[in-house]
């Protein structure tokens, strides 16, 4: 009888051990690299509408985009709020990419048996949210992050019948929109400062106007006086302008519609015009309103301002937005404004971005 080398043998069965742990591993980090979720691709104010197709055809669908898709505020040519795109779940089940994108909206009445949309949301909106819409207004909406995808956003609108879920939209696009604008702005931020930023600019805005603002590195300092700078962006197809400017806090006049369409007129009137004799830049609240509330900007009190400028003598034109925020420790005003001329180009972008760079003063 052969004897048996109880050294060699544990060696073997350790051997084995390890080979079938790392076999394990390998299986387990393979599967887990399989089913790992791809990021979200796509555009900041893209979203994707999950509806049956006669829903998205009826009245339901022309709600949808009389809210969700109206003119953005304020541009020379209308452009929407949203570019919306529909799917039918049909559609998404026909190429994987599809659930991919950045933002859904899944719109139907939860309560209809026949509807492959509702079908689909019952699952995520759950029993518990159904009884209380019943119980309740009849209507309601969750969100979810990354279903399908990573970064991704998911947004359920349902009701519990048409009239129901006509009412969620009218009274809920609101929040909504906001809430997908606020997934966006990181979007938005990528963008922005892709190029990185100007260190440079920046340190000479901090110093002459006492504020702190993140400026992309594309842009330069076109103009600077005493109280008052100018930097921009300028490229073959548009100029983006920021205009800052501070002064004294004498009355709370200044903090009007009067009172910032006034600063505005005088600042820009000096300052910007074009080749021609006697330009020079001015709001036009003429042929387009301009609109103005009063705003929080970073814990200071702001009126805002989004309107339309033209040149006086010239046929020059775009949007703009204005923020006139009181310091009430130094008793000063600041006003912060942007502005685009793009003749051949839309603008929502554009301005979007504006108002992110706006929105990163520290005062």
């Amino acid at each position: 009888m052969k004897e048996i080398n109880f050294k060699t043998c544990w060696k073997g069965l350790f051997a084995l051990a390890i080979a079938a742990f790392i076999c394990t591993s390998c299986s387990e980090e393979a599967r887990s690299r399989l089913s790992a979720k791809a990021n979200a691709f796509g555009k900041a104010n893209h979203v994707v509408v999950v509806a049956d197709r006669d829903v998205w055809e009826g009245e339901v669908g022309d709600t949808f985009r009389f809210y969700f898709s109206s003119a953005f505020l304020i541009l020379p040519q209308p452009e929407p709020i949203l570019d919306l795109k529909h799917f039918t779940p049909l559609d998404l089940d026909k190429d994987p990419i599809r659930r991919e994108l950045r933002t859904y909206i899944y719109l139907s009445d939860i309560t209809d048996k026949s509807s492959e949309t509702a079908a689909l949301m019952q699952e995520d909106v759950g029993s518990e949210r159904i009884l209380s819409a019943k119980q309740g207004k009849g209507y309601g909406n969750i969100q979810k992050k990354d279903k399908y995808a990573l970064g991704q956003l998911n947004v359920y609108m349902f009701g519990t019948n048409k009239e129901s879920l006509l009412a969620n939209i009218k009274n809920n696009y609101s929040t909504i929109l906001k809430r997908i604008k606020e997934e966006d702005e990181e979007l938005i931020a990528a963008n922005v400062y892709a190029g990185g930023q100007s260190r440079k600019v920046e340190a000479n805005i901090s110093e002459a106007m006492g504020i702190k603002l993140k400026v992309p590195a594309d842009y330069f300092v076109a103009m600077e006086e005493e109280n008052t700078m100018w930097i921009r962006k300028m490229t073959k197809e548009f100029s983006s302008n920021i205009l800052l400017h501070k002064l004294p806090y004498t009355a709370k006049e200044q903090l009007s519609y009067e009172g910032i369409k006034a600063l505005r007129d005088t600042i820009t009137r000096q300052y910007v015009s074009s080749d021609v004799r006697e330009s020079y830049m001015l709001v036009n609240d003429q042929d387009l309103p301009m609109f103005v509330k009063n705003v929080d900007f970073n814990n200071l009190f702001a009126v805002e301002a989004k309107g339309i400028w033209e040149l006086n003598n010239d046929y020059m034109g775009g949007p703009f937005i204005s923020y006139l925020v009181h310091n009430p420790e130094s008793n000063e005003l600041f006003l912060l404004d942007g502005f685009i001329f793009a003749p051949s180009k839309k603008k929502r972008e554009l301005m979007q971005y504006l108002e992110h760079i706006l929105n990163t003063v520290e005062i």
